[in-house]
């Protein structure tokens, strides 16, 4: 067997092959272009490379150029987080040296060494990965969007705590087309004052109300001219041409999270597993594109329903020493297919009979907080997606929650 590490970089790579005995058969120093691939390529067809007996590869990262070039065919390639690889780095050399040929070394030796202890990328479809791309950039624009409308709320407290007054009884506030309309018709609190009722109307308009404008109007009217502190003249036309500035940036937040939201309406449905997760409550387009997103459609990529719980985050995790054992929450995760579990058993509990009174009897029975009971939620329905999507069978109330339907009845 050969073995091949690459240490990247954003310019260059370092490339080293081993042998079973960990002797060293070549290194190379590649560009991170079309040339410098073809450089790779071939070094690993000079060494035995083929397509019935591919060199794994182990590489610091699963995303770039590279690791697609690599992944062609039937290629194994192993991303190694670089926490583990640090440590690998200690068994080599005690005087903690570092070098980039050297690091390359290390990685083709953690294969040669561990390569059943780590899991290679999975064989995900084109279409599976396309989700995923579309799915996790709306779900980072959505983050993008709240932080900045939480840095524009805190900016209006400073000055301008009539516009928070305003959209208080909007869903989404800050981050709908009206607040923006009329936070850019009156950037301060001064000239919104000024408002006439024919002004208010035209940028409710303008931002696509077509209902109660009149009396939305008036309300707002009412808002802005009601008695509120105000910063000196000068400053609070300096937060007015600040707060400007940052509603751009909101605006085009929004604007990219309406785009992706559209892109993934577009192209979730094709998928074949999209039937079957559409089929669990609490999971729409948006949120099941997330959870496919992650779990991919490679249906060898967890041994069992246990190593997905774990992914995920939804399992507990022992931990036990000598006389002292503890069960907690696990910590090393995925963070976006667990954020994406938080909202989807919070959405089941009102969607799935069954999911409520799992949910209740978790609190009540067991004295979960709401967050645990959520985990706990979210660690079952994960079973079931497991199960359906191995099977590709719909999500099923009755067999799903058994027990718990028997009791409620």
């Amino acid at each position: 067997m050969i073995y091949c590490g690459i240490d990247w970089a954003e310019r260059t790579h370092d490339v080293a092959l081993v042998d079973d005995s960990g002797q060293l058969l070549a290194k190379r120093h590649i560009t991170d272009d079309a040339a410098g691939y073809k450089i790779l390529l071939d070094l690993l067809v000079e060494y035995g490379d083929s397509e019935e007996n591919p060199i794994p590869v182990a590489i610091e990262t699963s995303r770039g150029l590279l690791v697609a070039v690599l992944r062609t065919g039937k290629r194994q390639v192993f991303a190694i987080n670089p926490m583990a690889a640090a440590r690998y780095r200690d068994r080599h050399s005690v005087s903690r040296k570092k070098s980039d040929p050297g690091d390359a070394l290390v990685l083709a030796n953690i294969l040669r060494t561990d390569m059943h202890a780590h899991r290679p990328l999975p064989n995900d479809s084109d279409l599976g990965r396309a989700i995923a791309v579309l799915a996790r950039a709306q779900q980072d624009s959505l983050w993008n969007r709240q932080q900045l409308a939480n840095q524009l709320r805190s900016l209006l407290r400073e000055y301008y705590p009539a516009a928070l007054a305003a959209v208080e009884p909007w869903r989404n506030g800050l981050c709908r087309p009206g607040a923006r309309e009329i936070l850019r018709a009156a950037p301060t609190p001064t000239k919104a004052a000024r408002l006439t009722r024919a002004q208010l109307q035209a940028s409710l308009k303008r931002a696509g109300r077509k209902r109660g404008i009149e009396e939305e109007a008036e309300r707002l009217r009412e808002v802005f001219r009601a008695d509120y502190a105000h910063q000196p003249q000068l400053v609070e036309d300096a937060l007015g041409k600040q707060m400007l500035a940052l509603l751009v940036q909101l605006e085009a937040a929004c604007n990219a999270a309406d785009d992706l939201a559209e892109a993934v309406e577009e192209v979730f449905p094709q998928h074949p597993d999209a039937e079957v997760i559409l089929s669990f409550p609490g999971l729409g387009v948006q949120l099941g594109a997330r959870v496919l997103a992650e779990i991919g459609d490679d249906k060898n990529r967890f041994a069992d329903a246990r190593g997905l719980k774990a992914y995920a985050g939804a399992s507990p995790v022992t931990r036990a020493s000598g006389k002292k054992t503890s069960i907690t929450r696990r910590w090393v995760k995925n963070d976006r297919l667990n954020a994406a579990g938080y909202l989807w058993a919070f959405a089941s509990i009102t969607a799935s009979p069954g999911a409520k009174t799992h949910y209740r009897r978790r609190r009540d029975d067991h004295g979960d907080w709401h967050a645990a009971a959520q985990r706990n939620l979210f660690n079952r329905m994960l079973g079931q997606l497991y199960y359906c999507l191995k099977n590709h069978t719909l999500f099923d109330e009755t067999t799903a929650f058994p027990t718990t339907l028997a009791a409620a009845a």
